[in-house]
């Protein structure tokens, strides 16, 4: 049995009493010390963590002016905070042990939009492409481009100077910023903006903070000019952290917001930004050129800016590799297709932007004429072109992923950031990456990359085992190597990331300036509350350092290697971030968009447990062996010791275990991160492995009992279905189920499925019945493997599923009824699972030895085969069952034609990320009978099996259903042409808007027989 775990100390008395101050001050957010909560944001997307001992997740603006004003309080002198956003920094930027001032949670709103005057103002946590949506209907757009832009907030954006993709045509953020509101030390809020020089004499007059910096900035420009335009150096990505080289626009108008713009909250905690916002494109087309080395690509870069193009990115082969293996493949396999010579060890993607086509074929033209002329010169193998938004769109997502897709390596060495964003002049980029590799390649160190060669910045991730002390000294060791060669190419270190951590090498870099930069921390920070340690001091305090910092590595070192191996679907998380997907319309991590919560997230999961297993570690516990124990022991045996530990719990006993659990039971188990995590993380896999140990020290509620053999009770409850209907509904039964924690529990559908299959002619499946078969009867033989819910809750949908078989001149079989124990994973009984899986396999597999294929119709319960099954079984005695649509994709039965008609397909979630080409195959059937299937957008319905019948979590269930499902019913549902394919989806649609949506089988049948009859 696991130990207790106990929780970490208070925070310290400093940071207690500031938030007593806050809350008595009228502090509206939340504040935070509890273990989840810190063991979350102690990371972000880079190799360090630092646990803070508090979160505040302010409201508004005015609950950041009093923690301004509170921090300038004497008493309060030693408190430090650190802003964040989305939490994407690569350089630790937003981790403080002191005090994360959260603005993501609440402060997300987009404020106005002047689509006249081309401006927009937000709040500081609203999300990049957040604001792009909003934008869109308007033909507008926020220009600075990167590759978290799904979960990026503006005021992280702000607060790096970020940039990416297409930096040379539209800059960096600070070129779109009109005007900051800022927070100081003090809790003066300021709107600062370009200021003519009257305007800023004014301002200087101030006897205030905000005179003060105003005077102390301007000295500054006036007085070292010269400096400055000396020492700066000349690159598209400029030095970003208090750039002293832009203060003065070129207007001549003093901008404090050169300052503010990659300050990194270090000057003050940014709440509003009112950005500027340019016309859509109405135009596109991306030239995917294919290079024979990864150098040639580079090499080629700078005579493909010839030609005019608004961006040029790379990619090298491992990236290519590891995008191949991911959902995204399916979108872009089109434009990298295999060369004779062999596959590609580069690629260089060049886009081409304008409002008219002739402004986009003009310089394509002329570009893919000179490839033609040149031939197989400067390494190219050949290229494609992706035309249009929606292709190129699909292709930048590929590129996008690649910083996540690197960290999908295989092993305990995995890239990771410390020196990725390095920026040298664009001519010198070739040989300064030849330089780069050589020193990579003389320590032994394997790595990826990816990146802006157009603006002369790559992104190099070297695979290193942090949990390893000697392999983890490298990054010391590395990062003065690349320091070096950064500085002989005229580059810089932080050319697109920002510094954070990386601050150590502040000094080197500014040289005689840095007393400047000092200079400007000191007008806004005096007492160096505000994130110390990072781009500059006030007092000549010691700045952050790149081995001076705990690493993830670190902690995860003193995890077991057993441990790790056993819950590796957590352990290998690198805080990329891609689970905090704000997009409503994708299917990633529900719980998340529905709670803003980060412990309701793949990485907030996967952090949690790796925090538990570490504390197990520290009490001496190993979680194998206690697995190992749980299943070899009967359950009565322990049930004392487990009663005795829920009735501590209840009377408040603190474990931390209690907080992890808090965080996995609000898991939806729909595995869509399995699918859109580049790092593949399995929630489900892990959430299952904690549960079945947290009860084997906490008694399960009875619900859990009910949920998990539901599947075996199914068939006796079939068997006399207005009875137990009838039991299930009535006051008695609802209250009980109430009782049990359960809500809006379905009816059984009351259909004699034995005489329904007798009336048509279908037996049940038995391996001699199939080997009896003639050769043509077996290769027209197809068997419809049942699940506990479609065979007892939608008996008709079987039905109309066999009846579309025989349509289409198919031999329908139906396998016998086996529980598929999915239930019993999702709720950690993973000793009852491997039973269950086991018997269910065997029988399977003596079918599937026939010859005849095996078909399953509701993704989730289909697909537990390829993945839940494979894990516990161990690829033995493993049967293929196939989804309906890949086996009726595979026919060559044409069947009937139907008349033409367009439906919209609304697929599950786990089926949407797990078996993306599926979703293809159910087009392509409905294209071969003269239909049209349109596959819609959508996030997940918020049903997951019992999840939205479970009543703690029933209005959680409705949120997310109307993040993104009932718009689609509800403008489209009473249709008839709207279908769905999980059996949870259409139980959660039917629940909310009374719409009975059918299965695509059943759309397709329906059409199949009109047409039939019309012949007729």
């Amino acid at each position: 049995m696991i130990p207790c775990l106990p929780l970490t100390e208070a925070p310290g008395a400093a940071t207690a009493a500031f938030l007593e101050a806050l809350r008595a001050a009228g502090f509206e957010g939340e504040l935070s010390t509890a273990d989840g909560d810190r063991t979350v944001l102690a990371t972000d997307n880079s190799i360090y963590r630092l646990v803070p001992q508090a979160i505040a997740f302010p409201r508004g603006t005015a609950d950041l002016a009093c923690i301004g004003r509170l921090l300038a309080e004497p008493r309060f002198a030693g408190v430090r905070i650190a802003p964040r956003g989305g939490g994407t920094g690569t350089n630790g930027q937003s981790l403080t042990d002191g005090l994360v001032v959260d603005v993501s949670r609440h402060m997300n709103r987009i404020l106005e939009i002047n689509a006249e005057a081309r401006w927009v103002r937000v709040e500081a946590g609203v999300v990049k492409d957040q604001l792009n949506a909003a934008l869109a209907p308007y033909g507008l757009f926020f220009a600075p481009e990167l590759s978290t832009s799904n979960r990026a907030t503006i005021g992280g954006m702000v607060s790096t100077d970020a940039s990416g993709q297409g930096s040379c045509l539209y800059g960096k953020t600070r070129d779109h910023v009109l005007e900051l509101t800022t927070v100081l030390a003090d809790g003066t809020v300021w709107h600062s903006h370009p200021l003519h020089d009257e305007d800023l004499r004014a301002v200087q007059r101030r006897a205030d903070r905000i005179g003060a910096i105003h005077r102390a900035v301007d000295a500054i420009e006036r007085e070292h000019r010269e400096e400055i335009t000396a020492r700066f150096p000349r690159l598209n990505r400029c030095l970003t952290g208090y750039d002293l080289a832009h203060i003065r626009t070129r207007e001549g108008r003093f901008d404090l917001n050169a300052v503010l713009c990659g300050s990194e909250g270090t000057l003050g905690i940014l709440a509003e930004a009112k950005l500027n916002v340019l016309p859509i494109p109405k135009r596109s087309a991306l030239v995917n050129l294919r290079y024979a080395s990864f150098d040639a690509a580079l090499r080629d870069a700078q005579a493909l800016m010839e030609f005019g193009p608004a961006s040029i990115e790379t990619v090298d082969s491992k990236v290519l590799i590891l995008a191949q293996q991911d959902i995204v493949w399916e979108g872009v396999r089109e434009f990298f297709p295999d060369d004779a010579s062999g596959p590609a060890r580069g690629v260089n993607l060049i886009e081409f932007v304008g409002d008219a086509e002739a402004e986009v074929e003009a310089p394509l033209q002329r570009l893919t004429a000179a490839l033609a002329e040149a031939g197989p010169a400067c390494g190219r193998l050949g290229h494609t072109i992706a035309r249009g938004e929606a292709a190129v769109r699909r292709v930048w997502e590929m590129r996008k992923r690649a910083v996540g897709l690197l960290g999908n390596m295989q092993g305990e060495k995995r890239p990771i950031p410390f020196v990725e964003d390095t920026a040298v002049p664009p001519e010198h980029l070739a040989d300064y990456i030849a330089e780069f590799r050589g020193l990579l390649d003389a320590r032994g160190l394997d790595y990826g990359m990816f990146g802006h060669v157009d603006a002369g910045v790559l992104h190099v991730r070297p695979a290193i085992d942090m949990k390893d002390p000697a392999q983890a000294a490298m990054v010391r060791e590395v990062t003065d190597a690349v320091v070096g060669l950064t500085r002989k190419y005229g580059g810089l270190l932080w050319g697109e990331h920002g510094k954070g951590v990386r601050s150590e090498y502040s000094p080197t870099f500014f040289g005689p300036l840095y007393p400047l930069v000092q200079a400007v921390k000191a007008a806004f920070d005096p007492r160096n509350q505000l994130n110390p340690g990072k781009i500059a001091t006030p007092d000549g305090s010691a700045l952050l350092t790149v081995d001076g910092v705990p690493t993830r590595g670190q902690a995860d070192r003193s995890i077991p290697a057993g441990a790790r191996i056993a819950f590796d679907e957590a352990m290998h998380c690198n805080g990329n971030g891609a689970c905090y997907d704000w997009d409503p319309d994708a299917a990633m991590c529900p719980s998340w968009k529905a709670t803003r919560d980060r412990r309701h997230s793949p990485k907030g999961r996967a952090m949690l447990v790796k925090e538990w297993l570490r504390r197990l570690a520290e009490a001496g516990a190993d979680p194998v062996e206690q697995t190992r124990r749980l299943r070899g022991a009967a359950g009565w045996r322990s049930f004392p010791a487990r009663l005795r530990n829920t009735l501590a719990r209840r009377r408040g006993e603190a474990d931390f275990s209690h907080q992890v659990k808090e965080a996995m039971d609000g898991c939806l188990a729909c595995k869509s991160c399995v699918g859109g995590c580049p790092i593949k993380v399995n929630v489900p896999g892990f959430r299952a492995k904690f549960l079945e140990l947290y009860h084997g020290r906490y008694l399960r509620p009875p619900r859990d009992h009910l949920v998990g053999t539901l599947e075996h009770l199914l068939p006796a409850m079939a068997r006399v279905p207005r009875l137990a209907n009838a039991v299930a509904a009535g006051t008695v039964g609802r209250a009980v189920l109430r009782r049990l924690g359960l809500v809006d529990t379905p009816g059984l559908s009351g259909i004699d499925l034995r005489a329904e299959l007798s009336a048509r002619g279908v037996a049940l499946a038995t391996p001699e019945a199939l080997r009896a078969l003639a050769e043509e009867e077996r290769r027209r033989a197809v068997i419809l493997v049942q699940d506990a819910f479609t065979t007892h809750y939608e008996t008709r949908l079987v039905l109309d599923v066999l009846d579309l078989l025989r349509l289409l001149g198919a031999s329908p079989w139906l396998a016998p009824f086996r529980p598929n124990g999915k239930a019993l994973h999702v709720h950690g009984f993973l000793g009852a699972f491997g039973r269950v899986a086991a018997a269910n396999a065997a029988g399977l597999q003596a079918l599937a030895e026939t010859g005849v294929a095996l078909v399953g119709i509701d993704p989730s319960m289909t697909l537990t085969y390829r993945a839940e099954y494979a894990e516990v079984l161990g690829g033995r005695n493993l049967p293929q069952v196939l989804l309906l649509q890949e086996w009726l994709a595979r026919q060559e039965m044409d069947g009937p034609r139907a008349a033409p008609a367009h439906y919209r397909l609304l697929p599950h979630c786990t089926e949407r990320t797990t078996a993306t080409a599926s979703l293809r195959d159910w087009q392509s059937v409905f294209t071969r009978h003269g239909l049209r299937l349109e596959v819609l957008a959508a996030g997940c319905c918020g049903m997951a099996g019992t999840y939205g019948h479970e009543a703690e979590h029933r209005d959680t269930s409705e949120r997310i259903y109307g993040l993104s499902w009932r718009h689609h019913v509800t403008s489209e549902g009473q249709a008839g042409h709207l279908l769905a394919t999980g059996y949870s989806c259409r139980s959660q649609v039917k629940r909310f808007d009374e719409v009975a949506l059918p299965h695509p089988a059943q759309a397709l049948l329906h059409a199949l027989r009109r047409q039939v009859t019309a012949s007729a």
